[in-house]
């Protein structure tokens, strides 16, 4: 079998569409014994060399810096659709019938996935916007919306298969490992966890560690993680460096480990939520990105996360009362609904049913 993954990183785009990509080759290359080909563009900031590190085919689009006209999402894009389209395809003649080609970007419609209906057996995408149409044979959205059987109507074949909600998370092995042996929450706070992503453009990493330091707390022990990418990494860590009790931790591999130690985490939204929620971790969660106001809404709605409001709105202040109103049993009320989501499906275990397991026809 030969899968195609077309996704990007970038400092602009951050790196989660590419991790959870690497998570799906993982997964079909452990199944089936499939072959994967990444064909990734060459963006500012990206981290493209993680698909050859993991073992699989890197095929690198090359940069355009002077394009003009594109906003929005396109913008990540760089270049027009029908641009990436054409270089995509020549990339696709050279290897031959795909089984599976994936999609992971919020640049690319259905008017580009048309394109590639030649060269694919089944083209899956994977989206959470719910904005544009799709060309696709299997759709997921891992995301937890409170009308997520509704969020489609219209914007996909009527055959397509629907793959919606966190039972379909594409989380890393490690947060299974980790899950098998997940530490019982009491409510106590002794171990705070900092992490907004890996680029943090905005720098929400400094602005939640500040607030940290408005509050008064000698015994508990606070870990700052920063992606590689992060342009604001070296004030971070020579803020943490100047407290003994702040944490400094850099593009790690052991997240999964970190968050099961902690007894609260302040973050971003994204695919860290469902990280967050399988382990059963409490979180106060700042959106970093348009797209990820919805999915904080109705997570707040639902009691998962304790959502403070997009980035520009929340001030060192908010972050700090929303740590003080944290008490022991919201604590414990908000680590038995992230676990639910998943165990009302018999998936506690470590053993979900991946979207990666669905990609066969």
């Amino acid at each position: 079998m030969q899968v195609v993954i077309r996704t990007d990183s970038s400092t602009v785009i951050g790196s989660g569409h590419l991790m959870r990509c690497l998570t799906l080759a993982g997964r079909r290359q452990r199944a089936d014994g499939a072959e994967v080909h990444f064909i990734c563009r060459d963006l500012p900031g990206n981290l493209s060399h993680l698909v050859p590190e993991g073992g699989y085919r890197l095929h690198l689009l090359p940069r355009h810096d002077k394009v003009t006209g594109l906003s929005g999402y396109a913008a990540w894009l760089t270049v027009p659709q029908e641009v990436d389209a054409e270089e995509t395809v020549d990339v696709l003649e050279s290897l031959g019938q795909v089984d599976c080609l994936v999609v992971d970007s919020y640049a690319l419609d259905a008017s580009w996935e048309s394109r590639m209906r030649h060269f694919a057996k089944e083209i899956f995408v994977i989206d959470d916007l719910a904005d544009r149409k799709h060309d696709c044979d299997v759709l997921l959205d891992q995301n937890f919306y409170l009308d997520k059987g509704k969020r489609y109507d219209g914007l996909v074949p009527e055959d397509c298969r629907m793959l919606l909600g966190p039972a379909h998370a594409l989380l890393r092995e490690e947060f299974y490992e980790v899950g098998r042996h997940r530490r019982k929450r009491r409510g106590e706070l002794k171990n705070l966890l900092i992490f907004y992503g890996g680029s943090d453009l905005t720098n929400e990493t400094c602005k939640a560690v500040r607030a940290v330091l408005r509050l008064s707390l000698p015994e508990v022990q606070i870990h700052v993680v920063v992606g590689g990418s992060n342009p604001h990494k070296k004030e971070v860590e020579t803020l943490c460096r100047a407290h003994g009790f702040l944490h400094y931790h850099e593009q790690v591999d052991n997240m999964a480990e970190l968050m099961n130690a902690a007894d609260i985490m302040l973050g971003a939204g994204g695919t860290t939520t469902w990280e967050r929620c399988f382990l059963g971790l409490p979180s106060i969660v700042t959106a970093i990105a348009d797209n990820q106001v919805k999915i904080c809404e109705d997570c707040h709605t639902a009691g998962l996360i304790d959502y403070l409001g997009f980035y520009d709105a929340v001030s060192e202040q908010d972050i700090a009362k929303g740590l003080l109103g944290m008490d022991a049993d919201r604590m414990r009320r908000m680590t038995a609904r992230c676990l639910r989501i998943f165990d009302e499906k018999g998936l506690c275990d470590g053993e979900l049913e991946v979207a990666a397991s669905n990609m066969e026809g």
